[in-house]
């Protein structure tokens, strides 16, 4: 077995230890997530923590680890008579990326449920994780179904497993926690939620601290046994203090001044539903019970908002997560509680030096990035020469804020596919409506019971049925095929030329993209960014599920320069081929948004028409962002979508609420090549 990385030897990030520890002392806190890059010792500092957790008295044979002091009354290995136990260390059980629903949960043999009548099960992940530690490395590259079901287990302490009739529940009560790299994509806002802390970690700027991370991490590599044993000593202490908070806990109080600075700083920063409030009285309490106190002090308090609020705070989509500390500390002098011991313990207990692993000071503020692109310039018309590039030149525009966005229609891949779990198209997926029945292709996972009954039925005088019982083959098995939705490849192909600058007309177009990238993100798509103007054409952003990473990308865009509509094109074609061999079940849209002009080189018309056509002869769904302005209209983006075998829309018709164009059909495919349609369907008609 590997030796882990020892918990007090990680250098820095004391938020994440923090957290950890608090959530190690009252698992009630209900788990952590960690953002942030990757290289930040996420990982290293998860793993490291199962070996501070206490040792478990479980019942010998369970495989739910029940307390022998009080075992589960509903335990599928119950009932449960007083006599032999065990001790072992607590568990900490990974969750795949690219774990089943069986997995997880566990599952039911259902031929033997129905041939003999027997509850067989195969407990999951969530049984093994039960009163130990429940890690899932990227977590927001988790199904979205497997999500939903790992965090209602985690609210509920149970996890229920029904298959056609047959249900089996166990305890499944663990400490949760999530990693993910915030480039990679976000969560959904209400799965955020159900994390009860979260921490934004970011690799050390000084060159000392860095150092250090290096020094220890090859020491650990050349001898892992003889470096943890070196950290022996401060490893007993921080487990001795998880074990005695534990203890004190229940003795913590938590006064009526604290409960009204929760309640007064969850109401300033707007947060939704109550949840909050509960996880913040449960992290104040938490924290005074690891400073060896039984008060909870405003720094509890303060220190508890930081962690539990920043991703639960009401913003935009693509906000980066955070609190106003000033207007924190605002709210909590204004609340300040007048049973508030004045003065705090002059020894908190071991550990918590900020440099300690039991230290945190507040959570970094991500505030707003540097440098503000949202100047409006004045108004820019077509510029630049034939050697203007996509670099700064002459013609280039800086940049202008995007638009207000609004609520777009809903633009679908035609057909059924069968790519990653989202909610954008059709596809044979393993969650959705039932539409028909198949042979199983290796163990069954969703019985369709009535075509399993009518393959059976048949054979039944031949198999010597003598009683009322069904006799059942493994040969008449059927597993059910059912319909949901997928998530699908957003391309967008973006004119950034100067025609495009004329009369303020990109801040429109801004807005339409940024409307779609909100689109994208609800409905679980990968993105990405081609941008043309001057003489090229180039990959702003490569295909990615960080939709926020496009919107950051879209507002610095400059405008200026010629229209190489055929370059735009042909990047977007090459990107595509790159991605369909990263991810061939996963099916492609292109957004091409421009007024169609072509300009700059020989026959710029006519090298972009050669472009398009690759697009349709190889079955590319797609659509056109009619772009063009004024009342002389040139029909250009119209000619363009014909080309490559979509439709066009206009900014207008692109709103939701817009009565033109509520369904339009138009010739498109998915990623292979055969014919189809590209959909535009009003929101009414919207798949839930």
């Amino acid at each position: 077995m590997t030796t882990p990385f020892p918990f007090t030897a990680v250098v820095g990030q004391d938020d994440l230890r923090l957290a950890l520890l608090l959530n190690a002392v009252s698992p009630a806190v209900g788990g952590v997530l960690v953002r942030g890059e990757k290289g930040t010792a996420k990982s290293t500092a998860v793993r490291a923590l199962s070996a501070l957790m206490p040792a478990l008295d479980v019942v010998s044979g369970c495989r739910f680890s029940c307390d022998p002091a009080a075992p589960d009354p509903g335990c599928p290995d119950g009932p449960h008579e007083p006599g032999a136990s065990e001790t072992r260390p607590a568990r900490m059980v990974e969750l795949p990326v690219g774990a089943s629903e069986d997995r997880l949960v566990g599952a039911l043999d259902i031929e033997r449920a129905l041939a003999e009548g027997v509850k067989a099960f195969e407990p999951g992940l969530l049984a093994d994780a039960h009163r130990g530690i429940l890690y899932v490395d990227e977590v927001n590259l988790l199904h979205d179904h497997l999500v939903d079901l790992l965090l209602d287990a985690a609210a509920m302490g149970a996890s229920y497993v029904e298959r056609e009739g047959v249900s089996v529940r166990h305890a499944a009560r663990f400490l949760l926690v999530g990693t993910m790299n915030p480039e990679e994509g976000e969560l959904r806002p209400q799965l955020l939620d159900r994390f009860g802390l979260t921490v934004e970690v970011a690799a050390s700027r000084e060159p000392d601290q860095r150092v250090e991370v290096v020094r220890r991490r090859l020491a650990y590599d050349d001898d892992p046994a003889g470096f943890t044993a070196r950290w022996a000593d401060e490893e007993a202490a921080v487990r001795e203090r998880i074990t005695a908070a534990r203890e004190l806990l229940p003795s913590v109080r938590l006064g009526d001044g604290a409960l009204r600075q929760i309640a007064a700083t969850c109401a300033a920063f707007e947060v939704d539903g109550m949840r909050a409030d509960i996880v913040m009285a449960r992290t104040a309490t938490a924290l005074a019970a690891w400073a060896g106190r039984t008060d909870v002090l405003a720094e509890d308090v303060r220190q508890a908002a930081l962690l539990a609020l920043p991703h639960r705070r009401r913003r935009n989509p693509f906000d980066a997560p955070g609190l106003d500390e000033d207007r924190l500390d605002q709210t909590l002098e204004e609340f300040a509680g007048d049973d508030e011991d004045p003065e705090p313990d002059p020894d908190p207990g071991p550990g918590t030096d900020p440099d300690g692993p039991g230290g945190g000071g507040p959570a970094p503020d991500p505030g707003v990035p540097d440098g503000d692109a949202a100047g409006v310039p004045p108004e820019a018309g077509e510029g630049g020469g034939p050697e203007d590039s996509p670099g700064a030149g002459a013609g280039e525009r800086s940049a202008v804020r995007a638009a207000e966005p609004f609520r777009t229609k809903v633009l679908s891949v035609p057909g059924i596919g069968e790519g990653a779990a989202g909610r954008r198209s059709r596809a044979r997926t393993e969650h959705g409506r039932t539409t028909g029945a198949r042979r199983p292709r290796g163990a069954l996972t969703k019985l369709h019971l009535a075509a399993t009954v009518l393959a059976a039925a048949p054979h039944q005088r031949a198999r010597g049925r003598s009683g009322r019982g069904l006799v059942v083959r493994r040969d008449d098995l059927r597993q059910a095929t059912r319909e949901g939705r997928e998530g699908n490849l957003v391309l967008f192909v973006v004119d950034a030329s100067g025609s495009m600058a004329a009369r303020q007309r990109m801040s429109a177009v801004k807005g339409a993209v940024l409307s779609l990238l909100l689109d994208a993100y609800q409905r679980r798509d990968k993105v990405g960014l081609v941008t043309f103007r001057g003489s090229a054409a180039e990959v702003a952003l490569p295909p990615t599920s960080s939709v926020d990473a496009a919107a950051v990308r879209l507002e610095s865009l400059p405008t200026g320069g010629r229209t190489p509509l055929a370059a735009g094109l042909l990047r977007a074609h090459d990107v595509l081929r790159v991605e369909r061999l990263r991810d061939p079940a996963r099916r492609a849209l292109v957004v091409v948004v421009t007024d169609g002009r072509a300009t700059g080189g020989p026959d710029p018309v006519a090298l972009a028409g050669r472009a398009a056509r690759l697009f349709a002869a190889e079955g590319v769904a797609s659509v056109v962002v009619d772009c063009e302005s004024g009342p002389v209209r040139l029909g250009l983006a119209g000619r363009l979508a014909g080309e490559l075998g979509g439709t066009a829309v206009t900014l207008d018709e692109l709103r939701a609420e817009s009565i033109a164009g509520l369904v339009r059909d138009v010739q498109g495919a998915s990623v292979a090549p055969s014919a189809s349609t590209v959909s535009t369907v009003s929101t009414s008609r919207r798949a839930a």
